[in-house]
């Protein structure tokens, strides 16, 4: 693909432009143009291998029929049910899913594959510090009313909660690895499930997916507080349960609000954990 960057990625590594596909992808592109300037991280995958990734700051639906698997290294693509934004730098391990192609990464792959081997190395030991920035003009982002929610989820998008940034502290038995993962598996799970909750709420059985996703937030807040002790987590958790539970509230953008909530919540516990260290204590003979 030939054309201008119309976005740059700032690594700890260099830069990296990326040239986007508008025709092929619309709204994806109008929504990461909305988005930008962003701070966020990088995270190292922990089953498909040769890519890296960010969260979304929007939710948006699916683009095209892409699969996964066929995007080639340099591709630059959008998973909307893990509201991921990724670069690929190698062919994917198996796995089975359907996202939105946006452009390429107008960059060296071996920029790309050290990158995603640093990631693979430091996570749980370092921030890997991104910033998205455009270079051109960008809109103003949209002005909608607040929800019960919107609160929680600026205070999210902000920054790694104290208690989160906490919890490789910890010390007592099986701590802090217990209540990380349990946590980490929880919050992403829900994260998942909400995508799911979304897309049942736009049919006949509306009424019926809320309920659903009001229960299992409140599941998941529960074991937040009462196992993992992450008090401020688990109340942002609950304001979803709530929120979910109240049709008098605009439920479409309670569930945007929610699915961006328990997203960034997973990511963040996701960032603290060292999982190359977990799978090679695995390995190990």
């Amino acid at each position: 693909m030939s054309g201008t960057a119309q976005f740059v990625l700032e690594t700890e590594l260099g830069d990296i432009p990326l040239i986007c596909n508008e025709a092929e992808a619309p709204q994806t592109v109008a929504a990461l143009r909305r988005s930008v300037p962003l701070d966020s991280q990088l995270h190292t995958p922990k089953i498909a291998g040769s890519h890296v990734y960010w969260h979304a700051p929007f939710v948006c639906d699916l683009e095209g029929s892409s699969d996964v698997m066929d995007m080639a290294a340099g591709a630059f693509f959008y998973w909307p049910d893990r509201q991921y934004l990724e670069i690929s730098f190698a062919p994917l391990q198996a796995e089975t899913a359907t996202v939105t192609p946006i452009g390429q990464a107008g960059c060296p792959v071996e920029l790309l594959v050290e990158l995603g081997q640093r990631l693979r190395l430091t996570q749980g030991r370092e921030r890997n510090a991104i910033r998205l920035r455009a270079t051109g003009p960008v809109p103003a982002p949209a002005v909608e009313p607040d929800t019960p929610l919107s609160a929680f989820r600026r205070e999210i998008w902000a920054a790694m909660p104290e208690e989160i940034a906490a919890m490789p502290a910890r010390r007592a038995i099986m701590h802090p690895l217990g209540p990380m993962l349990y946590a980490e598996g929880d919050a992403r799970n829900l994260h998942e499930l909400l995508w799911w909750v979304r897309k049942e709420a736009k049919g006949p059985n509306a009424a019926a997916a809320r309920y659903a996703g009001a229960l299992l937030a409140d599941k998941v807040a529960t074991r937040l507080r009462d196992f993992c002790h992450l008090e401020r987590s688990a109340e942002m958790v609950f304001a979803i349960s709530r929120a979910l539970s109240d049709p008098s509230l605009p439920q479409d953008r309670i569930l945007e609000e929610s699915i961006l909530i328990a997203g960034r919540l997973s990511a963040w516990l996701d960032h603290i954990i060292r999982w190359n260290d977990l799978n090679e204590t695995l390995v190990s003979k």
